[in-house]
């Protein structure tokens, strides 16, 4: 088993948080834009680099407020990805300027990188209980995030 990083953007505007929007035998689902660190590539340029490929616009990247573990055989998808050791680093971005995001892009609106990402959406952060946002624990860490409670930097081994 190998570890790989990933860096993901945490985009929120007007109360909204800027997420993929994915599809699995299960239904929709959802995650914050970024992904898989290559050799060579600093985690800034991964973050750039994934959100061109997934939501078609150029970010502004702020400082770094979460990192999170998931380790695959501890977790409810371990049959599809029980060989994986991700950490996720999530550095608070913003659109940069002239940068704009259609509400519900499509694959045929917009890009689509990865064969089960369906679009680009913003969810309400009051709502985020309504929707699969993975990782889970990030719904309750962002609404406390988001309405200036002290939260943890490491969120651990979690889905």
């Amino acid at each position: 088993m190998t570890v790989r990083n990933s860096a993901k953007a945490l985009i929120v505007r007007d109360g909204k948080l800027l997420v993929t929007r994915n599809l699995d035998p299960w239904g929709d689902w959802y995650v914050l834009p970024g992904g898989g660190q290559r050799p060579g590539e600093t985690l800034h340029e991964a973050l750039r680099r994934e959100c061109r490929e997934e939501i078609g616009a150029e970010v502004e990247i702020g400082p770094l407020v979460a990192v999170r573990e998931y380790l695959g055989s501890r977790h409810e998808f371990a049959e599809y990805d029980g060989e994986v050791h991700r950490v996720e680093f999530m550095f608070v971005c913003s659109l940069a300027e002239g940068q704009g995001i259609a509400e519900g892009q499509t694959p045929e609106t917009g890009p689509r990188p990865d064969s089960y990402q369906t679009g680009v959406d913003w969810l309400p952060l009051d709502r985020l209980g309504d929707f699969r946002l993975y990782p889970k624990a990030l719904k309750e860490w962002l609404w406390a995030w988001h309405t200036g409670a002290e939260v943890a930097c490491y969120l651990g081994d979690c889905n």
